[in-house]
């Protein structure tokens, strides 16, 4: 039994900002939080400034790998989400199973560091690159949760299910028949990769993830809700005009709607994007309890679109925040480019700031608690039961020489960035330390090797 103490000078808990709070960790959760303590055992571990850890999640890591070779225009007139997909597909024949592992490791050691504690990856490669499943079907999820292991992060793995190139049924193109399972196979990849998360640490969740209303069947969504009962339940909605459209055509609803009008949408589910939502649907989906999972960095790269975060957070929406495409990783620019939209569009500043609580509060409170509903985690709270996700600043760092309350926050997420972020702990492991992954020499080597090959096969 494993048994920490950690004092903190400045720590954000469910009831505020609060001052020299004793938190006891054992077994990687979080037995008792004790508020205004000055004389405490000198084996407490002091920390300056104490925050809950979001989780991540949304990613597909193996993009990563293919960061900054997407900014020039192409043949076409107007480049886009669509031209930029092409490049996604000529770059995922190339990966083999090592290559993913390595680039997974790298992603998840630079999520702890921008002070992430687990990572939901919603992973759709898992056949050879000519489409042939490999001897182990659950091969590259093995990968995935091999990285998890290097890494130490919390990992919520979710197997996708993606079986047509359309809504019309069309087979899968050239690019995507990595991707494809019919359903019952996908069954039998999902088991064997709920086998392999047995053997990591018991923090580890396992989901279920059909692509998006494109890529799968009506019956085969309503077969993955049925095989995910109370589990994680994620998949991609209503992020580019393109799919709306092709979504109307064949269903005659736009997509939150016909999802809305079709499913009993609960709380294990989360929505990614739904940049493409008119105001009725806004309010029903956040009238369900369902997170919205948001991806600000990469809707900004792929010109999705604008979140309808000011309405959907005023009917009581629940938002998350994950890095998708991981062309950034940065857990406050994904916030300060979440806030930044709604301020563009509407012409306005603290968009959804309230009296009790500054803008960077409530954006951080609420991709608490939605990363940790989607993720499946007990986590998001400084308090007693929760798994003991946190992380540290820097309250040495000169930006926040002076700062208290909220304003720690605001400056953080506003006028600097994750550099700040000195340590960070997922279930109690403390992975990183002033700033830097305890394995991070090791993961960064295998990833350099990583990318000069696959910079020399393209």
């Amino acid at each position: 039994m494993v048994r920490k103490q950690y004092l903190a000078a400045h720590a954000l808990t469910p009831e505020g900002w609060r001052e020299n709070v004793l938190i006891g960790v054992e077994d990687g959760r979080i037995r008792s939080v004790e508020m205004g303590c000055d004389n405490v055992s000198a084996t407490a571990e002091r920390v300056g400034i104490l925050l809950p850890a979001p989780a991540n999640l949304h990613s597909h890591s193996f993009q990563r790998a293919m960061a900054g070779m997407s900014e020039r225009r192409g043949v076409e007139t107007v480049d886009s989400f669509w031209t930029w997909r092409q490049i996604m597909y000529r770059f995922l024949d190339i990966l083999t199973p090592e290559d993913i592992e390595a680039i997974t490791a790298f992603v998840q050691m630079e999520m702890l560091e921008a002070g992430y504690a687990c990572n939901v990856e919603f992973h759709y490669v898992h056949h050879q690159p000519d489409g042939t499943p490999y001897d182990r079907l659950a091969e590259l999820s093995d990968r995935i949760a091999a990285a998890s292991a290097t890494t130490g992060i919390g990992l919520t793995l979710l197997p996708v299910l993606y079986r047509q190139g359309g809504c019309d049924g069309r087979a899968l193109g050239a690019g995507q028949i990595r991707f494809g399972n019919d359903y019952e196979r996908y069954v039998r990849l999902h088991e064997d990769a709920g086998v392999t998360l047995r053997a990591l640490t018991q923090d580890c969740r396992l989901g279920v993830a059909p692509h998006s209303l494109r890529a799968v069947q009506p019956k085969d969504l309503a077969a993955c809700v049925e095989l995910a009962g109370k589990s994680p339940l994620h998949m991609h909605l209503a992020e580019q005009v393109k799919e709306v459209e092709e979504v109307e055509a064949a269903y005659g609803q736009r997509p939150v709607e016909w999802l809305l009008h079709t499913h009993d949408v609960q709380q294990n589910w989360c929505l990614i994007h739904c940049t493409q939502m008119t105001a009725d649907e806004t309010r029903g989906l956040a009238q369900t309890g369902a997170v919205a999972g948001l991806c600000p960095i990469t809707e900004s790269s792929l010109g999705d679109g604008i979140f309808n975060g000011v309405s959907y957070l005023a009917e009581g929406g629940c938002i998350g925040v994950g890095s998708d495409s991981n062309v950034r990783i940065s857990l406050s620019e994904e916030l300060r480019t979440l806030e930044y939209s709604q301020r563009l569009r509407d012409r306005c500043r603290a968009s959804v700031a309230t009296r009790e609580k500054s803008t960077g509060r409530v954006l951080y409170e609420a991709a608490l608690a939605g990363g940790a509903q989607a993720a499946g985690r007990d986590s998001g709270a400084l308090a007693p039961g929760r798994l003991a996700d946190f992380l540290a600043l820097d309250q040495k760092a000169l930006s926040l020489e002076g700062c208290t309350g909220d304003e720690i926050l605001d400056t953080w997420i506003f006028a600097c960035d994750d550099r700040l972020v000195s340590d960070v702990w997922s279930a109690g492991r403390h992975l990183v330390k002033q700033g830097r992954h305890v394995e991070g020499e090791a993961i960064r080597g295998r990833y350099r090797k990583t990318i000069r090959g696959l910079r020399a096969k393209l």
